[in-house]
């Protein structure tokens, strides 16, 4: 089970992963989602999962609820937050702060994830900004294990937010940018050892891997930044 900011290295990788295990990697979800489909509630009734890569702090909570094991959890990447609109649209300015507030303010919808940068979209960057009365009415929560780009794509929201490496991969979407440095949000992304799982020997392998040199282009070509030497 993957959160999506992991999704696209991980495909890149699984061939790879295949031929250390040798096994066939079954994957359950690419996205941390919502409802019953979400990974904390696939794993609260009892789903087995080998692997769980998600945002570190989530990770450590699932830890803490029994969910994955301590033993083995590892950083694999670190992702910063951009946002997209649809291809053929102009391009939005938000190199900087008062950039980023116009946008914001002009835009007629905004999207976010059900995952880490939606979270700090809708309870953070907004209010640091001055503008939560004005743009939260008009966001909407993308969830279900659909990404925030698609919408953008299909012309159901103006701009959209989410982690770099989730909107890379959607078509139909255009000029993602990185929020501006001085209100980024860099989030580790973690990977942990399920705690059902009936080889956690071959997860560690596997893990083990994830943070190696040979995973690192996969890796930053997805959009992330390793964290491998």
């Amino acid at each position: 089970m993957t959160s999506g900011a992991f999704t696209a290295a991980y495909k890149a990788l699984i061939p790879q992963l295949e031929s250390i295990t040798g096994k066939t990697i079954v994957t359950v979800t690419t996205s941390i989602g919502t409802g019953d489909i979400s990974i904390p509630n696939r794993l609260k009734r009892g789903e087995v999962a080998d692997i769980v890569i998600v945002a570190d702090g989530v990770l450590r909570q699932f830890i803490a609820d029994g969910y994955v094991l301590a033993d083995g959890a590892a950083i694999v990447a670190r992702s910063g937050i951009g946002m997209a609109v649809r291809a053929g649209a102009p391009k939005p300015d938000i190199s900087t702060l008062d950039a980023l507030r116009k946008t914001l303010l002009q835009a007629t919808s905004v999207g976010y994830s059900a995952s880490e940068s939606g979270k700090y979209l809708t309870t953070d960057l907004v209010q640091r900004l001055g503008i939560a009365e004005q743009v939260l009415p008009k966001s909407r929560l993308v969830g279900g294990g659909e990404r925030v780009g698609t919408l953008v794509a299909r012309g159901e929201l103006e701009i959209g937010f989410q982690q770099i490496s989730e909107l890379l991969p959607v078509p139909g979407i255009a000029h993602i940018t990185p929020l501006p440095p001085e209100v980024q949000k860099i989030s580790a992304f973690t990977a942990g050892v399920g705690t059902h799982s009936p080889d956690p020997a071959c997860a560690r392998k596997v893990i083990a891997f994830l943070v190696s040199a040979e995973a690192r282009q996969a890796i930053a070509g997805s959009g992330l930044e390793p964290v491998s030497a």
